[in-house]
């Protein structure tokens, strides 16, 4: 159970240290963040939403690999969750400009 608890901790600090490279802008954090959340990886449950996002963030900035996993997990997503994904991604590019500014 101890190794498990290290674990999780070690990949919430993962998370915590790619979206800390994501707030400064780091488009390789925002893909593998995307990665992260589409294949439940690095400890964080499989979350389709929060993958469209981070990976719609890379794509934006020209990630090409993002551009394809987009696409691909966009279908197996509902309209209405890739409008969520995309309202998101919004909301993060704002809260940026926000701490820049």
């Amino acid at each position: 159970a101890c190794e498990m608890a290290n674990s999780l901790k070690s990949a919430t600090f993962l998370i915590e240290s790619k979206l800390a490279a994501a707030a400064r802008g780091d488009i390789n954090a925002y893909f593998e963040l995307g990665v992260a959340f589409s294949t439940g990886g690095h400890g964080v449950n499989v979350d389709l939403i929060e993958a469209h996002k981070w990976f719609n963030l890379a794509a934006v900035k020209g990630h090409e690999e993002s551009q394809l996993c987009r696409a691909e997990i966009s279908e197996e997503m509902t309209a209405r969750q890739i409008a969520e994904a995309q309202r998101e991604a919004r909301a993060w590019l704002q809260q940026i400009a926000a701490r820049a500014a």
